[in-house]
């Protein structure tokens, strides 16, 4: 299923949807039985899942008609607005390690957070601080969206756990990051993680390590990889997580970025306000950001 949040019209409440038959379905007018918010079906688990599959097998075209809305008439907002956790995987792709003439390959996985107080949602801006107006950078990055808990967990464990994917834009202030290795605070200016614009269903994936993921500005293609080049797989990441700390459900993991951030193009070529990104992820779809100045 891909399953979305989304609003409409003048009222601004969070739905929560599903496309169905080229509509977006309002999951809670169909069965008034679903959670409301894609917070609450992930962390109902399995059970909750299933009921949204049942409600959307035996909806005739009349119910169809009353709770679902075409896909143009709807706002799309970021599908999760505030997820527990969010934890970034670095240099996970061979590609973007050979391109960084100063990072050394890493023997096991490393990981910074970025805070949900800076996720938007597709077509949101992303603004661009007054005083780091020259270094801000995109990177494409294939998530997954935490469907059961997990702590000290094996790498068998880790696929039956997974809710499902989504995209992650991991906006940076290069000069804040590199400044000191503040790497926190480079990630982490408001409306610098943009997520979306749906989660898919970790069964609609079934080989989540065979995709391509692509990034442009302004339709200029800046990223072009696949998550085959993975440093670590997708369990092992994980895994490895998750004896560190509890992976709840709702919880966000980002996996890595191929080669092509700006900063190591030469001449680097950093966003800047006027310009539009456009992340995409085979199976998933494409996140889209105009960028915008601070005020």
């Amino acid at each position: 299923m891909k399953l979305v949040s989304f609003s409409i019209g003048i009222d601004l409440t969070p739905k929560l949807g599903c496309e169905h038959g080229g509509r977006i379905v309002d999951l809670l007018s169909l069965d008034a039985s679903i959670p409301p918010s894609m917070l609450d079906l992930v962390r109902c688990g399995s059970s909750a899942l299933a009921a949204v599959r049942t409600a959307l097998a035996t909806v005739t075209p009349s119910m169809l008609a009353l709770c679902s809305h075409p896909a143009n008439a709807i706002r799309l907002l970021t599908p999760i607005a505030r997820p527990g956790k969010i934890l970034c995987s670095g240099i996970n792709y061979h590609s973007h390690f050979t391109e960084n003439p100063n990072a050394k390959l890493p023997t096991e996985p490393f990981f910074f957070a970025k805070m949900p107080s800076g996720v938007i949602g597709p077509d949101a801006p992303i603004i661009i601080p007054k005083h780091a107006p020259a270094t801000i950078d995109y990177e494409v990055e294939f998530a997954v969206v935490i469907g059961r808990s997990l702590s000290c967990a094996g790498e068998a464990d880790i696929m039956p756990a997974l809710f499902g994917y989504t995209i992650l834009h991991d906006v940076s202030a290069r000069d804040v990051q590199f400044k000191d290795n503040q790497i926190t605070l480079g990630k982490n200016f408001d409306t610098f993680c943009p997520i979306g614009p749906r989660i898919v269903t970790a069964d609609e994936i079934p080989d989540p390590a065979a995709l391509g993921l692509r990034s442009r500005v302004n339709g200029e293609l800046r990223q072009n990889g696949s998550n085959r080049d993975w440093v670590f797989t997708l369990p092992r990441l994980l895994s490895f997580l998750s004896h560190v700390m509890t992976l709840e459900p709702g919880d966000i993991v980002s996996t890595g970025t191929p080669a092509g951030v700006g900063l190591f193009r030469s001449p680097p070529t950093y966003l800047h306000a006027g310009d539009v990104v456009e992340l995409e992820i085979d199976g998933i779809g494409t996140l889209r950001n105009p960028v915008a100045s601070g005020v």
